[in-house]
């Protein structure tokens, strides 16, 4: 009896050792997946690029494109014209669905464009 016992134990734990091994694989492929998707979306939104558009640079840097040339764009930013790759500009629209700072987020709490912040009241002690 105890083989019996032993081997009835044994199916019942490949089972529960099957569903921890896929488990982490299935996430993985979770993970996988849903990056292609928003790799393919920046792509799409990349390609799509035209003068006059606000976008924000992958490193942060917001302006307004001014020309498009084949794999060059042409940023305005503060007064000066900067040449970026296409892939490193991300629109404005693409800016808050990748968990960084939302469209609507700009300009709160902190200097508008071109101003610089002035300490009136003195230094903090």
């Amino acid at each position: 009896m105890t083989l019996a016992t032993g081997s009835a134990a044994g199916a019942g734990g490949s089972g529960l050792t099957l569903l921890i091994l896929a488990l982490p694989i299935i996430f993985l492929l979770f993970l996988m997946f849903n990056q292609r998707r928003r790799a393919r979306s920046v792509n799409e939104a990349q390609s799509q690029l035209q003068p006059g558009q606000e976008v924000m640079t992958t490193s942060g840097m917001f302006g307004v494109i001014r020309a498009v040339e084949a794999d060059v764009i042409h940023l305005e930013a503060g007064g000066v014209v900067l040449r970026f790759q296409r892939r490193a500009i991300l629109p404005m629209s693409m800016v808050g669905s990748l968990g960084g700072p939302a469209a609507s987020d700009q300009g709160e709490g902190g200097p508008a464009d071109g101003d610089t912040p002035t300490d009136t009241d003195g230094p903090t002690r």
